[in-house]
């Protein structure tokens, strides 16, 4: 996966389609929409999966010659520019005596999961199989001298899930002449060679030999650093040959979009994936492989929230385990994924083969997904993050009144009435569960929605935007925190200056308006708000804490009619993290 916070930023976003015409496709010829849609439809449905970041690295541990690397962990060999003979010898302790291929495919039954993708090789070019290329792999340069992925493969397919490969295409830190992330210099005489040699002696064979031996149904591709569209065309012709309906995802790299429209460590703030599938992979702490050191754990009320969010923009999620160098999986990650198994056990139809909610703009107390049977039915799917104290949601400027409606886990019947603000649903009682309920309402036919996509004025004259209404946009290293539903949420630890924040307001009329922000502050922080064309400096002062919320006018600006985005960024120099942020409020400057 991508390395945290060291290295520059990648975009590795490719939407290039091969084809105008034809559905999204990374399999390098035209595929007609029904096709695509037949070899996606699984996944579509599947929602939740389980990625393993699994190898030698996992013996370093984030740590070499006794320094620890707070963004090793599967990075270490090119963090600590190891010498290739140096971190060869980590082989010798990757003996994985404790590897339960069954239970680890247990577990990600037991979680809910529906498929699980496994590196075959990551970016340290060691093969975790018996691969014939060369002998960096698990049999022959490891002390666990045996294949990895087949009893794992089996295991998986035995419980009914599907089985997939990640696989690192361009870029290999030990076999000679693979390529380096951002054409860094090689650290080691042992790495040099030729690049396009590398990817046909190496590469490509060994993509030749994973899906021949283990016939995946998803591959994995990651980093597409220097892999022009005469590089990629021969791995996507190698798809079409031996694998004409896997599924691939969208960093094999030159201009070959793939399948799937990939988000690392966060969620999109708004899907827009040109019809692919969106799937967000994201850890369940900070890093991808083991490291002993990293205990800052996601609780299972965030995960839950991930996996909502993720399904209510139609969305997976493909959560990562790190297993040991012994090879067993963290208890941490068992007792979490436990307790999600749990929740969809009771609440999965909630979750598995749905579709996006219809509300354009996020709903202060939870998300929604819907369903809509072959008769035309719709049931609308309220993930209730935040149990409101008066038991009533607003389902805003939805048009139809529920048939029926009732909470998912009990059975107990819901009233609904329509309002000229929307659907009102009045719940019974209080939460069925302490993370997320779900209430399910049933309509006769499809659903219409009007809410405006932008937040307006409201009666006062005033664009008032919650926390739940702004957007993050993160990157691979991670993205604000959303902390807190409804008027309580709050987005924190602003970690990376290259997270952006967007508030999206469409206001009548041309005019002045004075932006105002609810913020908190350990350490003052520098931002700039750019509004169209015009960006101007913002400093968020520190109040004596993370949650000491002060009130700050951050000046005025000028809107036209309609839409617009307000953009908040990071000054980068002395950053030393941003503020949080409750709320953002516009209020009209009068003439």
């Amino acid at each position: 996966m991508q390395l945290l916070s060291t290295l520059p930023g990648l975009a590795l976003m490719f939407s290039l389609s091969l084809n105008a015409s034809a559905a999204p496709t990374d399999q390098g010829y035209p595929e007609t929409a029904g096709h695509y849609d037949a070899r996606v439809k699984w996944l579509k449905e599947a929602r939740f999966g389980m990625f393993i970041h699994w190898g030698v690295y996992a013996v370093a541990s984030g740590e070499w010659k006794g320094k620890y690397y707070g963004s090793g962990g599967e990075w270490i060999e090119r963090i600590a520019a190891i010498p290739i003979a140096q971190y060869k010898a980590l082989g010798k302790d990757f003996s994985a005596p404790q590897y339960d291929p069954k239970a680890w495919a247990d577990l990600a039954q037991d979680a809910g999961m529906k498929y699980v993708v496994i590196t075959a090789k990551h970016h340290d070019g060691f093969a975790m199989y018996d691969s014939k290329v060369n002998d960096w792999n698990a049999i022959k340069s490891s002390a666990a001298g045996r294949d990895l992925i087949e009893p794992l493969a089996k295991a998986v397919r035995a419980d009914g899930l599907k089985f997939g490969l990640y696989y690192s295409q361009s870029q290999d830190w030990t076999n000679p002449g693979g390529g380096n992330y951002g054409n860094a210099p090689r650290w080691d005489p042992a790495q040099n060679g030729d690049y396009d040699a590398y990817l046909q002696t190496t590469a490509l064979p060994q993509v030749r030999e994973i899906l021949t031996k283990f016939h995946p149904s998803v591959i994995w591709w990651d980093t597409p650093v220097n892999m022009t569209p005469e590089r990629a065309k021969p791995f996507a012709e190698l798809l079409h040959e031996l694998a004409p309906g896997i599924i691939s995802n969208s960093r094999l790299g030159g201009g070959y979009g793939g399948d799937t429209d990939n988000a690392e460590q966060h969620i999109p703030a708004r899907a827009n994936n040109g019809g692919k599938v969106l799937e967000v992979c994201m850890t369940m702490n900070d890093t991808w492989s083991f490291k002993r050191k990293d205990q800052n754990w996601k609780s299972v009320a965030q995960l839950l929230r991930v996996l909502s969010d993720c399904a209510s923009k139609g969305g997976n999620l493909l959560l990562n385990v790190g297993p040991t160098a012994d090879g067993e999986i963290p208890k941490e990650c068992v007792a979490s994924l436990q307790a999600i198994g749990r929740w969809l056990k009771a609440n999965g139809e909630a979750i598995y083969a749905t579709d996006g909610g219809p509300f354009p703009r996020p709903l202060p107390w939870g998300r929604v997904t819907r369903k809509a049977d072959p008769a035309g039915a719709t049931t609308l799917y309220l993930h209730v993050w935040d149990w409101p104290a008066d038991g009533k949601l607003l389902l805003p400027t939805l048009q139809e009144t529920p048939v029926s409606g009732q909470v998912l886990k009990t059975g107990a019947p819901v009233m609904s009435e329509s309002t000229p603000q929307g659907v009102v649903v009045t719940l019974p009682g209080t939460a069925t569960d302490p993370d997320i309920s779900v209430v399910t309402l049933h309509f006769a036919g499809p659903v219409t929605v009007t809410q405006e996509s932008m937040n307006t004025p409201g009666a006062d004259g005033r664009i008032d935007i919650g926390a739940m209404e702004a957007y993050p946009d993160g990157d691979y290293s991670g993205c604000l925190k959303l902390i807190n539903p409804g008027n309580d949420a709050y987005l924190t630890d602003w970690t990376n200056p290259d997270w952006k924040l967007e508030y999206l307001v469409k206001t009548p009329a041309a005019g002045k308006w004075l932006v105002s922000a609810e913020f908190a502050a350990e350490v003052p922080a520098k931002l700039t708000m750019t509004v169209r064309n015009t960006t101007q400096p913002v400093a968020a002062a520190s109040a004596g804490g993370k949650l000491a919320w002060q009130t700050v006018d951050l000046g005025t600006v000028e809107l036209p009619a309609g839409a617009s985005t307000l953009q908040f960024k990071a000054v980068k120099a002395d950053w030393k993290g941003g503020p949080s942020i409750r709320r953002l409020w516009l209020t009209p400057v009068k003439k």
